[in-house]
């Protein structure tokens, strides 16, 4: 048996002793105490900034602003990208893509068929124009009695497909359904012209279907000039005039009759 224990001594040999334990006791007593100490209790606690991760005090700057008015810097609003605010940010109406002069313009050359126009301008897809003299038409042909809104919509949804169509298939460089919508859309202000006059007087005999015939050929005088512009057509313009007198043709049959 002494062998056994010379060995297991010589085995679990360590500096550990029966002291450092006796005194690690004694040291847990007293943390013990004083952790359960009145005066611990009483609210005595260890600094908010002992455990404080070191992110937090890297800005040394104090906050000098107000409640619910936070102070700001440049330099903190060019970080973020706001510093011009508002300034930069384009009208409304040019966000929607309404241009009152290039309207007034594309309006002058319709009621002008000698202007010369301008190929840049009408080739836009602009449709505030359009849609106000269409609702001006079927306002106008109300007033006098017909209630035509149908007829003048579905008209004008077939004729722009057609005449899509047809100036593809005669000219190289195309043409978008937006830019025909447009440019028969504003040709129409004669038309309106005509169904105003319906309200005043009837258009059913032979100076109504005189007046219907100049309001057809002024139309479709503009209509093929624009589209001649726009899309280089140079010497086309009779043939362009034909189909859209066509279309203008119904709009007036509308009106007078």
């Amino acid at each position: 048996m002494s062998n056994f224990e010379q060995f297991h001594f010589d085995f679990y040999q360590s500096n550990y002793t029966i002291d450092d334990q006796e005194e690690g006791c004694n040291s847990y007593g007293t943390n013990e105490n004083l952790s359960g100490s009145p005066k611990s209790q009483t609210g005595e606690q260890t600094p908010a900034g002992a455990f404080a991760p070191s992110d937090m005090f890297l800005s040394s700057k104090s906050y000098t602003g107000q409640i619910l008015q936070p102070t700001s810097s440049p330099d903190t609003l060019s970080h973020l990208g706001y510093a011009d605010g508002f300034d930069e940010e384009p009208p409304l109406l040019e966000e929607l893509g309404i241009n009152f002069e290039h309207i007034w313009q594309k309006t002058l050359t319709v009621l002008n068929p000698m202007k010369p126009a301008d190929g840049s301008i009408m080739n836009e897809t602009d449709l505030t124009g359009p849609i106000i003299f269409c609702l001006a038409l079927g306002a106008t042909l109300l007033l006098a009695g017909k209630v035509h809104f149908g007829y003048v919509y579905g008209m004008s949804a077939i004729g722009c497909l057609v005449m899509h169509a047809l100036l593809n298939l005669m000219s190289d460089l195309g043409v978008s359904h937006g830019c025909v919508a447009s440019v028969l859309g504003y040709c129409l202000l004669p038309m309106v012209i005509l169904s105003s006059s319906a309200v005043v007087c009837s258009l059913q005999g032979i100076p109504g279907i005189l007046l219907a015939l100049f309001i057809i050929g002024w139309c479709s005088l503009s209509a093929s000039k624009i589209f001649t512009s726009a899309l280089a057509m140079e010497g086309q313009q009779l043939l362009i005039a034909y189909p859209c007198a066509l279309l203008y043709g119904l709009f007036a049959l509308l009106t007078v009759f």
